[in-house]
């Protein structure tokens, strides 16, 4: 009988997460690109952006909804097909709504491999769950920084944004013949009764838990997208931002199992609030170099948020099982989704404002995104104060927690 190897697995989970997040990145790179060829508005880009992050949440509750069912091996296989349709119709586009259309394939896509792959690990490595999820989420920064690496030297060599599109189906390819060549693993450890699932949902840890998901999303991904347009104003090298912030985030959850054991998930997520509200603050008031250590320090507080979240409900609200772990990931994203075009429109109110008060260029730009930066600071203090309470209570909430085992670290 074919034996379970959860090495091949595990490795197919961070090559469909590499995928994931080089989507993020190249079409970020590649956004003019589009626009000039297809004669598309901002606007209208803005629209295409917003599919893939309607098509990440709604995967992500199907998936959670349908993971008892289905299993983690088709939900890849659906992932899979969803990521070589979009890349395929990508390429091929002929205007607007072949992106549209492409661009919802490729969310889906990215929030099938969170549905599949969170429950899966947790349930794979039952004794060491926050400590395997966040080494799983080592390859959301690894391959950011392998998607921008690409879409700059292949934009810089005149190299078409085609071509760029195409380079992921290589890992795509990996990852679906490692998924169709693999035994997965049965539900084992996991509570996989749906029924058991969706009324363990109205445990008051898991929906307190929940709002958490939506500040620790927002506090991680909205200020990323400022902090290169504020340092590439000051005339800094925002590749070697992305390096500096992405690298010291997949280092830092890498290494996230023995600050787990140490400290738990309650007092590693009050820890990252502390460290990220300073470091945004930080930022807002930051000249020159200095700007680069506070870009550090944020890197080293958001790194453990998305996957100890995750975590947290693997095992603290256990018997919410693949739909807790699911709908909580798409809490957060649809919560990014939703501040986007708040935190965008504050920013042009803010640049106004700079302009109006006589200061011009990238001066302008500075200040605007300073000023932003300062209002997203009451993100992760609100997030210090809820997780306090949540430290406070530590000890009547660990009675909750699944059995962990802190010499289980291998993959």
């Amino acid at each position: 009988m074919e034996q379970v190897n959860k090495s091949k697995i595990f490795l197919a989970a961070c090559m469909a997460l590499i995928v994931t997040s080089m989507t993020f990145a190249i079409r970020a790179g590649i956004l003019t690109q589009l626009g000039v060829d297809f004669e598309i508005s901002n606007k209208e880009l803005g629209w295409i952006n917003s599919m893939a992050f309607l098509g990440f949440p709604l995967a992500m509750l199907v998936g959670g909804l349908l993971y008892n069912v289905l299993g983690a091996k088709k939900l890849l296989t659906i992932a899979f097909v969803c990521h070589l349709l979009g890349l395929v119709l990508t390429i091929y586009a002929g205007g607007f709504w072949t992106l549209i259309i492409s661009t919802f394939f490729i969310g889906f896509a990215n929030g099938s491999v969170e549905a599949a792959c969170n429950p899966m690990i947790a349930d794979m490595y039952t004794n060491n769950r926050t400590a395997m999820l966040n080494k799983f989420h080592v390859w959301f920064p690894g391959g950011l920084v392998i998607g921008a690496l690409v879409s700059k030297f292949m934009t810089d060599g005149g190299i078409g944004w085609q071509l760029q599109i195409a380079t992921m189906l290589i890992p795509t390819l990996i990852y679906g013949f490692l998924v169709f060549t693999q035994k997965f693993p049965e539900n084992e450890n996991i509570e996989s009764n749906t029924s058991s699932n969706i009324k363990a949902l109205a445990n008051p840890l898991f929906l307190f838990m929940m709002v958490c998901m939506t500040l620790t999303a927002t506090s991680e991904f909205i200020p990323q997208q400022w902090i290169e347009t504020i340092l590439g104003s000051s005339g800094a090298s925002p590749m070697l931002v992305l390096a500096l912030v992405t690298g010291i985030m997949a280092l830092g959850r890498f290494f996230a199992g023995p600050i787990i054991h140490k400290l738990n998930p309650v007092g590693v997520l009050l820890m990252s609030s502390i460290i990220t509200a300073s470091a945004i603050y930080f930022m807002s008031v930051a000249d020159g170099s200095m700007v680069y250590v506070a870009a550090a320090l944020f890197a080293l507080g958001v790194c453990y948020f998305w996957p100890t979240m995750i975590g947290f409900i693997s095992e603290y609200a256990s018997k919410t099982g693949a739909l807790g772990m699911s709908l909580v990931g798409g809490a957060g994203m649809f919560a990014t989704s939703m501040w986007n075009p708040i935190i965008g429109s504050r920013l042009d109110t803010e640049k106004a404002s700079a302009l109006a008060s006589g200061l011009v260029g990238d001066a302008a730009d500075i200040e605007a995104g300073r000023s932003v930066l300062g209002f997203m600071v009451y993100f992760p203090v609100t997030l210090i104060v809820l997780f306090g309470i949540l430290f406070i209570m530590r000890s009547k909430i660990e009675k909750y927690r699944i059995h962990q085992d802190s010499s289980v670290e291998s993959i």
